[in-house]
């Protein structure tokens, strides 16, 4: 099999199994009497960052640190520039309360963090991909508990999706899960061999195609969902979902594959650079949420932010 149909085969069945195990993992959580808006903003979010959490495990299983790193930064970059830009450009972004109460300084300050770890420790030790779980859980249980004290029942795209979602009996859940897990393995394991193929082939770093191609296919769960409720008009958590996505792809994806196995910088580009944009995109959407914006991402805010993420493409590759 050639390295650009394994890529492409890789990128389809990342896809559709994000797809069953978002809804397998959904079903399940309702059947435990948990609530939707809890569920969107916890299992959901978690099984939008599975591709990502598969692919960077891989990578690092096969000794190659830099996709892992390049896949989650990229993702991130994605998901603020990319996604919620073509979302913006559709309709204009409210931002809920939730997300400048805590769900944005949450992320503010894990973006920080794993920048710190990264420049004092050149990597994530086994013991920060700990800590990083601990703090996910702890992250997790406040958003469940100020979600029942606010009680919230904000309507999202998701909504839907949990309405249908419910259901599916035990059996037929069980199954979407099982399905989804496995395509997600097969979709990693081709996509990062294809990866690393293409990138041998045409001489670009692994990191390039991260933070490019690789990224870009993991955050199609995210990309699909959000266009979904822009075509919708269910806006009201959007953003928070995004928000929510980045998080899980630092505490979750990062922590549990440096927990399995210690990651490492081989290109110092994924700090001197990556990561830098990956900041600073972080603080440009704060002065959106805060500063600029009237609790909205407008679609002139919408097109600065895929404006950007053209840069960026630009400035990796070239």
């Amino acid at each position: 099999m050639s390295p650009t149909i394994a890529l492409l085969l890789g990128l389809v069945l990342l896809f559709f199994g994000g797809e069953l195990l978002v809804r397998g993992s959904v079903a399940l959580a309702l059947k435990m009497r948990i609530s939707t808006l809890v569920v969107g903003m916890t299992v959901v979010s978690f099984a939008t960052s599975a591709p990502e959490l598969f692919v960077s495990l891989q990578a690092v299983l096969d000794g190659s640190n830099d996709i892992a790193f390049g896949n989650v930064i990229g993702s991130n970059i994605a998901n603020i520039t990319l996604v919620l830009g073509v979302t913006a450009l559709i309709f204009r972004v409210q931002i809920s309360e939730q997300t400048i109460t805590l769900n944005y300084p949450i992320l503010l300050l894990s973006s920080l963090a794993f920048g710190g770890v990264m420049y004092y420790f050149n990597g994530i030790p086994q013991e920060i991909g700990f800590l990083f779980i601990f703090l996910l859980v702890v992250f997790a249980w406040v958003l469940i508990s100020k979600s029942r004290k606010d009680n919230l029942n904000s309507a999202t795209d998701e909504d839907e999706l949990l309405v249908e979602a419910s259901t599916d009996s035990l059996f037929k859940s069980l199954g979407f899960l099982i399905a989804g897990i496995v395509l997600l393995k097969f979709g990693a394991d081709y996509l990062v061999d294809g990866t690393i193929e293409i990138a041998k082939k045409f001489e670009i770093s692994e990191r390039v195609i991260a933070v490019t191609v690789v990224a870009i296919g993991t955050s199609i769960p995210e990309l699909a969902t959000s266009i979904v409720a822009a075509l919708k008009k269910e806006d009201n958590l959007a953003i928070g979902n995004l928000i929510g996505s980045n998080i899980f792809n630092i505490l979750a994806v990062l922590g549990i594959v440096a927990s399995v196995q210690e990651i490492s910088i081989s290109d110092s580009a994924i700090l001197s650079f990556d990561y830098v944009w990956m900041i600073a995109i972080t603080f440009l959407l704060g002065l959106f949420i805060y500063t600029f914006s009237k609790r909205q991402i407008s679609r002139t805010e919408g097109v600065i932010l895929l404006l950007i993420y053209i840069s960026y493409l630009y400035f990796s590759i070239y």
